[in-house]
């Protein structure tokens, strides 16, 4: 998958956005915030095959006073006729990273569908140093083409 700035976060920087004016798809759980931009990848797909594949890139930003470790992911994957994948696993992207308070850290990964639209939900279990774990939630984000009607999912 591609690793580089896509969609509404390239848009933020360019128009020198601020965190506050953003308005896309992102919830913050104890101080961690998770942004999402899910990107309809058409040379990867194969309509006439139903396949549809997308990327999706998460950015996480630790705002609080201590350093967070992502240990593992959970993600509810649902297509158009609501059939759902439930996928989890450790880290993201073969990482389990640490990140310290200000910092952020960003990745791109993909799922593909049998159906032209879908969304994802999910949650990072994150640890904190004396710890403790909870559950960030990454906010349900849809996937849709982008020459196809929206559907509010």
């Amino acid at each position: 998958m591609r690793a580089v700035l896509v969609g509404t976060f390239a848009a933020m920087n360019a128009a020198g956005m601020t965190e506050e004016e953003y308005q896309g798809y992102e919830s913050t759980t104890r101080d961690i915030l998770i942004r999402v931009e899910p990107d309809y990848m058409e040379d990867e797909s194969e309509p006439e095959a139903g396949r549809f594949v997308w990327s999706y890139t998460v950015e996480i930003e630790n705002h609080g006073q201590r350093p967070v470790q992502l240990i593992s992911r959970k993600w509810v994957i649902t297509d158009a006729f609501g059939r759902q994948e439930h996928v989890q696993g450790p880290g993201v992207v073969g990482e389990q990273p640490i990140i310290e308070p200000g910092q952020r850290f960003r990745y791109t990964s993909g799922t593909p569908l049998t159906t032209s639209s879908g969304f994802m939900q999910g949650s990072y279990e994150m640890v904190e140093t004396d710890g403790e774990s909870f559950a960030a939630i990454i906010p349900s984000f849809s996937l849709d083409r982008p020459d196809d009607v929206a559907r509010i999912h």
